[in-house]
């Protein structure tokens, strides 16, 4: 069914919400250690297309610091604002996502609406750019763009996405993990400039 405002707050280490349905607001804030499911009805129209509708509402995820969310389908705006811990994959974003985010990792298959990254300075995040435009939708002040080429980082996406899908049988998810060598060219590494000048300079 629909859960309504700040779905799983402050949930700590040990639980597992899954919801098949739809959230409001704050789902996930100030997550400490919960893994968060949400997937479309398994009787949902057969023309429904979960990366093409919102299925949690604005500010998801925020504050959390540990934890993992699993989202098919696409999130309002200012997705992981102040994330920093929760490893999060879902399938579209609004504005203004991972603002002033700090920790954690954020996988994105889908559109992220302007000004992703805005003040982000710690964390990752991989934006899965299939149309080749998501450098005109990121706040670069603070933030490289880079490919996705180390093994390490492509093992960790590769594994987000197998999970992802594990728990939320995404179609999306699994056409990437299917076409795998073909994606992974696609996606971009969103880092924080400092953080990755401190790590050159160890």
């Amino acid at each position: 069914g629909s859960a309504g405002q700040s779905f799983g707050a402050f949930c700590p280490n040990g639980m597992k919400l899954e919801l098949e349905g739809d959230a409001n607001d704050y789902i996930g804030k100030g997550l400490c250690g919960t893994k968060v499911i949400v997937y479309p009805p398994k009787k949902s129209h057969p023309d429904f297309v979960a990366d093409q509708n919102i299925i949690i509402g604005n500010v998801a995820f925020y504050g959390a610091t540990s934890g993992e969310a699993y989202i098919a389908g696409v999130a309002g705006e200012r997705f992981c604002v102040r994330n920093s811990g929760v490893a999060a994959v879902v399938e579209g974003v609004g504005d203004h996502a991972c603002e002033y985010m700090t920790g954690g990792r954020a996988v994105i298959l889908g559109p992220t609406g302007r000004n992703f990254a805005a003040g982000m300075s710690g964390g990752t995040a991989y934006i899965f750019d299939e149309t080749g435009d998501f450098s005109r939708h990121c706040n670069q002040d603070m933030v490289d763009l880079l490919p996705l080429d180390d093994e390490e980082d492509l093992a960790e996406v590769r594994d987000m996405i197998e999970r992802h899908v594990r728990f939320t049988e995404s179609a999306l998810g699994q056409r990437i993990i299917d076409r795998w060598n073909e994606m992974a060219p696609k996606f971009v590494k969103v880092f924080p400039r400092d953080h990755r000048r401190m790590l050159v300079s160890l």
